[in-house]
């Protein structure tokens, strides 16, 4: 899969219709389907994202925590 966004959406959109239908206790074999299928579609969207053709431009000792410039390995 080259969008690997999708997978995440549609994974997320399984999540929450799961916990919405438990609340609401409605449609009791569609979340026996979901939580069967669930270990299913999380192991397609972890394969999804680390299949993912994405450039990493900074490698590990340059920068290890990319959301704070002071928080740079080796300062």
């Amino acid at each position: 899969m080259k969008n690997y966004h999708s997978a995440v959406g549609i994974v997320t959109g399984v999540l929450i219709l799961f916990v919405t239908l438990i609340q609401f206790n409605i449609a009791q074999m569609l979340i026996w389907a979901i939580f069967l299928a669930g270990p299913f579609l999380i192991l397609w969207m972890v394969w999804a994202v680390l299949a993912a053709p994405v450039e990493i431009e900074e490698t590990f000792e340059e920068q290890w925590y990319q959301d704070r410039e002071d928080l740079k390995r080796g300062e």
